[in-house]
């Protein structure tokens, strides 16, 4: 067995060892003499630095205490590395006496201490280069203990500011016709699968079919927005429905898109005209039910006819999980009734009062909206989809991508929300590149389409449509292209990410949470 000399990159065996401590140099003019010599010196420096790694972790008295008790491990590698290399096996007494007079001479004071050149580890150029979990560990502490002391703080200070109707109210009774509607959105999925297997079976033509497709997806997004604006229910319950027809909007969309791809190809494959790529690839064009069910409660927004699955249902874990959901969960809950709503409902109107104190405000609801946006995030995307993959034995768990280290808003939008970035590229980006538009306005139209949907899930169950979500979604563009030039200008990550975290999660999302409480309290004023 060799051993690896990290400091030339070489290795020595174990018969060079006993060469090079058998052959001590003498005083000799001779040439065979001067070759011993150099042989001994470069064999022994090899062998140092091999074995001072192991003696200062052992510790000088546990090395000692091997060399008196017959050899330990220096005398099994001796012996194991003579047998791998075919050479005779020493005795026990003189590989004993090897390892004796190698130890010696390690801890010499002329033994080197230094070999090659290093970099410290928090330098520019090793920084990277490395794990930095102890560091992440502590400011996990160090965010614990300083929070920790300002929630007792608070505590003290105002008392227990969750009310008993946080979770459940007697508002929540009368919000029963967006729970219908929200259990009737299933209809839709069906009735496009309806219109599917007709085209499979050519009873109707394709006009025909991309029409019934658009009447049923217009559908989806319309009957929930008449049931929010004619009922006047709360706000959470408004924006949970408007996520779920968002969400079935989406996977109509893609269901019809794909399905209407594969008869494409399916005909092209029937001509002879398909290419070797498309014929060999899965483009069976089959509409199944089962297939649609899986796919509507599936964590994805790309209908496809077969996913990646796992082998089983990891029981335990998944119990981890749900318990985890559930503190996350309430944590937030306690962030926006102990923190959040005071600082709202004690702020005056962003773009009506004082210009310091607005920014005051807004600097004071960023660490708590931080929070609940992070806790929001892991809730969601890492277990809520993961708990809904775990239970669909679906495969593929790239919900998220490390979004927290995007160099540029772009990057960010990428790596952030993985299953929309894919709708996206899958149904609109290169849609419009196969059609002729620029990669830019290409790009602005994916922006358009993510702005429309977010003003829905917010405006609609406000009552409020002065298109802040949607201004908010677009100022992203110039973003990006302020980051993406500064990255390219300056060459440093650090940059970029700066003003994502800046202008995005401190100024962004604080500023959009205070003008629509404040639009939203005022419209309750004047409606009252």
């Amino acid at each position: 067995m060799a051993i690896l000399d990290e400091s030339v990159g070489t290795t020595t065996s174990s018969a060079d060892l006993s060469l090079s401590i058998r052959r001590r140099p003498r005083p000799s003019t001779d040439k065979a003499a001067s070759t011993d010599v150099e042989v001994s010196d470069t064999s022994t420096s090899k062998m140092m630095s091999s074995l001072e790694a192991e003696s200062l972790v052992n510790g000088l008295e546990q090395d000692r205490n091997q060399i008196d008790g017959g050899g330990g491990r220096v005398e099994n590698e001796l012996s194991n590395s003579n047998a791998n290399d075919g050479e005779e096996k020493v005795g026990n007494g003189e590989q004993r006496d090897e390892a004796v007079n190698l130890a010696k001479f390690m801890y010499r004071p002329s033994a080197p201490a230094h070999k090659r050149i290093k970099e410290s580890p928090l330098s520019s150029d090793a920084i990277f280069k490395q794990s930095h979990a102890g560091l992440v560990n502590l400011c996990i502490v160090v965010l614990v203990a300083v929070n920790s002391r300002l929630i007792i703080e608070n505590l003290m200070k105002y008392g227990w500011l969750i009310q008993s109707g946080f979770w459940f109210s007697s508002r929540s009774l009368r919000d029963w016709p967006l729970l219908m509607c929200c259990l009737s959105l299933p209809i839709f999925p069906v009735a496009a699968f309806i219109v599917e297997k007709l085209a499979q079976r050519k009873y109707i033509s394709e006009p025909v079919v991309v029409t019934l497709h658009m009447l049923i997806t217009s559908a989806t997004i319309l009957y929930p927005v008449f049931m929010i604006l004619r009922f006047d229910s709360a706000v959470l319950s408004g924006v949970t429905l408007m996520l779920f027809a968002c969400i079935v909007w989406l996977k109509l969309v893609s269901y019809a898109h794909t399905n209407y791809d594969m008869r494409v190809l399916a005909k092209s494959v029937d001509k002879g005209e398909a290419s070797s790529f498309s014929s060999t690839g899965n483009y069976c064009y089959d509409v199944s039910f089962e297939c649609l069910i899986y796919f509507m409660v599936a964590p994805t927004l790309c209908y496809q006819t077969s996913y990646p699955r796992t082998a089983c249902i990891r029981k335990g874990w998944l119990v981890r999980q749900v318990i985890k959901l559930v503190i996350f969960t309430g944590f937030m809950g306690f962030i926006v009734e102990q923190y959040i709503n005071p600082i709202v409902k004690n702020s005056q109107h962003p773009l009506k009062g004082n210009l310091l104190y607005a920014i005051e405000r807004v600097l004071k609801l960023s660490v708590p909206n931080l929070y609940v946006w992070l806790c929001m995030f892991y809730c969601f995307f890492h277990l809520w989809l993961n708990i809904l993959a775990e239970l669909l034995r679906f495969g593929d768990r790239e919900f998220y991508k490390d979004w927290w280290n995007a160099k540029t808003v772009e990057e960010y939008w990428r790596m952030w929300n993985m299953p929309v970035h894919k709708w996206m590229v899958r149904h609109v980006y290169f849609p419009c590149l196969r059609n002729g538009i620029p990669k830019g306005v290409a790009v602005l139209i994916a922006f358009v389409v993510s702005a429309i949907f977010h003003e829905l899930c917010i405006a609609v169950p406000c009552h409020i449509f002065k298109f802040w979500a949607f201004i908010g979604i677009m100022l992203q563009v110039p973003l990006v292209m302020i980051t993406s030039y500064l990255q390219d200008k300056f060459s440093n990550s650090m940059v970029g990410n700066m003003i994502f975290w800046c202008f995005f999660s401190i100024f962004g999302q604080p500023m959009c949470l205070l003008l629509y409480y404040h639009d939203l309290m005022n419209r309750k004023v004047n409606t009252a």
